[in-house]
């Protein structure tokens, strides 16, 4: 028996300022403790689907100006970012962004912020199960912290909320290889153990298909492509622009241009 949609978009178009669309009718469904990844290149709209979904449009003037966004089968379009977030939506944001004057342990406090009250401690013990590395320098501030400990903290900070739809941008950027690794299989450990659903927006279209089981591919504001995680890594499209490989799956080469150059085929 297959499992329950925990979100879906219902064809929606988002728009800034009143006058600059980005995405245009995008449809996508997230099943109940799936990992399911946003692929694309820059520009693509997908953290703005990320934003359209957690309510951080609002800050930035940008507003679902149609269709349907629901959770649990509730509309949330448009709701603030502080309902959105209550509901049990947590978006970790592009960036890192840190409290950088508070100690590590300090910021993952803060993400118990929505229940207010509530013991946390063993939840402090459980981030440092999966992030040790946090656990060693926890009086610490976060300023002082490198690149992979940085996304190690603001992850941590949201799994402190207890989030039943985590929404994850751009984990890798920046990162050591090594380190994006580790990210990745700690992702995957969150989303079996703690059953946390996850949507996950990521360049490195190779990591993300790894662990996820379902993907779409979007171009433009619009989702181009989607199946299963196994399908899109064998599709040559992906292969091709999004997984450096020609259709064959050796290695792309980009000696010859005229074959790289060929459009897109869904554009």
């Amino acid at each position: 028996m297959e499992k329950p949609f925990m979100l879906q978009l219902n064809n929606i178009s988002v728009v800034y300022s009143d006058v600059i669309q980005v995405l245009k009718g995008v449809s996508l469904s997230v099943q109940e403790g799936a990992i399911v990844s946003l692929l694309g290149s820059n520009g693509a709209g997908k953290t703005t689907t990320l934003k359209a979904i957690s309510g951080l449009l609002k800050p930035e003037n940008g507003e679902v100006t149609d269709g349907t966004i629901e959770f649990r089968r509730s509309k949330i379009q448009n709701l603030s970012p502080e309902a959105i977030t209550r509901m049990g939506i947590i978006q970790v944001l592009e960036g890192r962004q840190p409290f950088k004057y508070l100690t590590i342990e300090e910021n993952l406090r803060v993400g118990t912020a929505t229940r207010w009250g509530k013991p946390y401690k063993n939840d402090m013990e459980l981030i440092y199960n999966y992030f040790p590395a946090l656990k060693k320098r926890k009086k610490s501030l976060a300023g002082y912290c490198s690149g992979g400990e940085l996304q190690m903290l603001v992850m941590g900070r949201a799994l402190m909320a207890h989030p039943q739809l985590l929404l994850l941008d751009e984990p890798s950027l920046g990162l050591a290889p090594l380190i994006v690794r580790e990210i990745f299989k700690i992702i995957k450990r969150i989303n079996e153990e703690q059953k946390t659903t996850i949507v996950l927006v990521e360049q490195n279209a190779n990591m993300a298909l790894q662990i996820a089981h379902y993907g779409y591919v979007m171009e433009n504001g619009k989702i181009v492509m989607e199946g299963s995680a196994a399908d899109l890594k064998e599709n040559p499209d992906v292969k091709e622009f999004y997984l450096g490989m020609a259709a064959s799956g050796d290695k792309k080469s980009y000696e010859n241009v005229k074959s790289y150059k060929r459009r897109k085929r869904w554009l």
